[in-house]
């Protein structure tokens, strides 16, 4: 035991005064190794200290454990030495620390772990860093980068007990600074405002860069957030704001929007509340939050050379899983509460440690409570139910579609559901049956799905093969392949629908009309289907469809009703059209499929007005691109 190494090595220093006084303690040490672990009584060593039996007896009892790293407290027999030559090394590690030899710091410092009890090194670093970051006066960001990667480091190569003692340590450290704050301190106000509060705002900022690290997640930021939003918006509160959304803005978003918008909609309401004028550090923080929110403002916006800093050590850390062994993958998740009652319920966050609450009880009482003011949420999830979301997936994607501001918040809140990539299938799924659901078309299904599809070529694939199995639900039974038909049966867009209403065939038109022309997916997935021969349904179909891809090669943005547009303003833009149709050119068939098609579809539509020109004019451009691409592309 580490422990007992301490003790002998304390006895050899002893032995340098005397022989006799050697043997005596060596005597001594054996006694108190077998009193420790308590199962052997042996009678007592002549010559043996006396005063050392005493201070032994006294936290020492027959059978009794006590814990390595809180013996030399028990004993009162510290051993300063052995401390301050810890000290001593590691504080030489970190003031030679520096981006560029980091890497050798931290073989150093696992060294360290080797020859050492764990937690003394743990905690001497720790008060190390602490100790140089919450200083009296402000620091460089890359500094305090520089420290936060180290901590990361440490994190990923010595497990999560590092970082769980960090961590609680320098939040316990911010609380104990933020409530010092609070008490108005009796000095030179010239002297407290460059002083007062540095070493809380030192701690934020800290505690920012280990959750851009990956250390802590996005919950207990927030919390730190709300707790700063509980009393005034002092102007110290407010500068701790602005330090966390210049430095962790955007990751905050990411990671949880829904989160960032209720903390925007509190200091809104806080703001409104003063009777006085705020102050213009104030109003440049909403603005900032704002700005934030609406994804205005760029990443590095604000930041001086810590950006910088913190994309270096981000690729060192990405590299370190690669060169060596890795304990901890995640980031912590632990809220303030979770930190406040570790004492009392126990570090559920560490494995091994003791829990003393009572889960079951606390859940009981979550349920409780949450069946007497049922959220908005359990509305949507009983109607997804009644749409035949038949998967937890489903409801989901569904409750996120029904509960979104907008497409963009829609496709943030998709992608912090973590799918994998065979789940993400579910998403496309999902808006062809709400489109085709929805009683009069809704474009809100149609621009989620362009976004997608810009962001991933896999959401181009399924939605072909999505088409594929909405035409074999419209009577088409040979698109797809013998492999894809012989699956059909799995996992249908229709859900299990047994009849195709007209609106739902039509909203599904407009909106593959919309992603042929704004090129999510091409005509090419038209290829399986056999023009000549098409059931009435299907033709009805393919008919809106090419008019939607006509009309949406010329707008900007998608319309509810089609009677809305003035076409006598709507000039015919030609390359539009050719860049669409020439790509299908390329397939023979379908090439001359198409031709056919639009031949025989538009050949009644007549009349004068602008709607029917517009249309003559349309696919006049559209079969002409196609006949010419036949004639030059075989060629080629």
């Amino acid at each position: 035991m580490l422990g007992d190494e301490d003790e002998e090595g304390d006895s050899q220093e002893d032995s340098e005064e005397g022989e006799g006084d050697s043997e005596g303690d060596d005597d001594e040490s054996e006694e108190s190794e077998d009193e420790e672990w308590g199962g052997i009584d042996e009678p007592a060593i002549p010559g043996a200290d006396v005063q050392e039996s005493e201070n032994t007896d006294s936290f020492v009892s027959a059978g009794a454990y006590v814990p390595p790293h809180l013996r030399k407290q028990a004993t009162d027999l510290p051993l300063p030495e052995v401390d301050l030559k810890l000290k001593r090394q590691l504080k030489g590690l970190l003031n030679r620390m520096s981006e560029q030899n980091i890497a050798s710091i931290l073989d150093s410092t696992e060294e360290v772990y080797r020859n050492n009890r764990r937690h003394d090194v743990t905690s001497t670093i720790t008060d190390l860093i602490i100790d140089g970051v919450a200083s009296h006066s402000s620091l460089l960001d890359s500094f305090v980068v520089l420290h936060a990667a180290f901590v990361a480091s440490l994190h990923k190569l010595i497990g999560i007990e590092f970082a769980a003692y960090f961590v609680q340590t320098v939040v316990a450290l911010y609380e104990k600074h933020y409530s010092e704050v609070q008490v108005p301190v009796d000095s030179d106000p010239s002297d407290q405002e460059e002083t007062h509060g540095k070493e809380c705002s030192n701690l934020m900022v800290l505690l920012s860069e280990l959750y851009n690290f990956q250390v802590i997640s996005a919950t207990l930021i927030y919390d730190l957030i709300r707790g700063l939003l509980n009393g005034d918006l002092t102007e110290f509160n407010v500068e701790l704001l602005l330090k966390i959304t210049r430095n962790s803005g955007h990751q905050l978003r990411q990671d949880d929007p829904s989160a960032l918008k209720d903390i925007i909609q509190i200091v809104q309401s806080k703001v409104t509340a003063l009777d006085s004028t705020i102050s213009s550090r104030t109003k440049f923080m909403i603005e900032t939050l704002s700005n934030l929110k609406n994804n205005k403002s760029k990443r590095n916006i604000a930041q001086n050379q810590g950006g910088e800093a913190v994309e270096r050590m981000k690729k060192l850390l990405s590299g370190i899983g690669k060169k060596r062994h890795v304990l901890a993958h995640e980031p912590l998740r632990v809220t303030l509460d979770d930190l406040h009652a570790a004492e009392t319920k126990g570090k559920w966050w560490l494995v091994g440690a003791a829990w003393a609450g009572d889960p079951l009880v606390e859940k009981a009482t979550v349920n409780a409570s949450s069946a007497k003011d049922p959220p908005a949420e359990n509305a949507l999830l009983v109607l997804a139910k009644k749409q035949g979301m038949n998967t937890e997936i489903r409801r989901s994607i569904f409750v996120v579609l029904m509960s979104s501001e907008d497409y963009v918040d829609a496709c943030e809140r998709l992608s912090q559901l973590n799918l994998t990539e065979v789940q993400q299938r579910e998403i496309v799924r999902v808006l062809l049956h709400c489109c085709g659901n929805e009683k009069a078309y809704n474009p809100y299904y149609a621009l989620v799905c362009q976004h997608l599809c810009r962001i991933s070529h896999s959401y181009r694939i399924t939605v072909q093969f999505c088409l594929w199995d909405f035409l074999r639900g419209l009577g088409e039974n040979n698109v797809g392949g013998a492999e894809v038909i012989k699956n059909a049966k799995d996992d249908s867009v229709a859900f299990d629908v047994p009849t195709m209403s007209k609106s739902r065939w039509k909203n599904v038109a407009r909106a593959y009309g919309w992603w042929i022309a704004k090129d999510s997916v091409s005509l090419s997935i038209l290829k399986p289907l056999d023009f000549t021969v098409l059931k009435p349904t299907t033709r009805g179909f393919m008919h809106d469809l090419l008019l939607e891809v006509f009309i949406n090669s010329q707008l900007s943005t998608p319309v509810l009703v089609i009677t809305s547009i003035d076409f006598s303003a709507l000039t015919t833009d030609r390359r539009s059209l050719e860049e669409i149709f020439i790509k299908a050119a390329k397939l023979e068939n379908l090439a001359m499929g198409l031709v056919y098609f639009m031949t025989e579809s538009f050949r009644k539509v007549g009349g004068d007005d602008e709607f029917v020109k517009f249309v003559k004019r349309a696919q006049s451009i559209a079969r002409d691109t196609l006949r010419t691409g036949l004639d030059v592309i075989p060629a080629l």
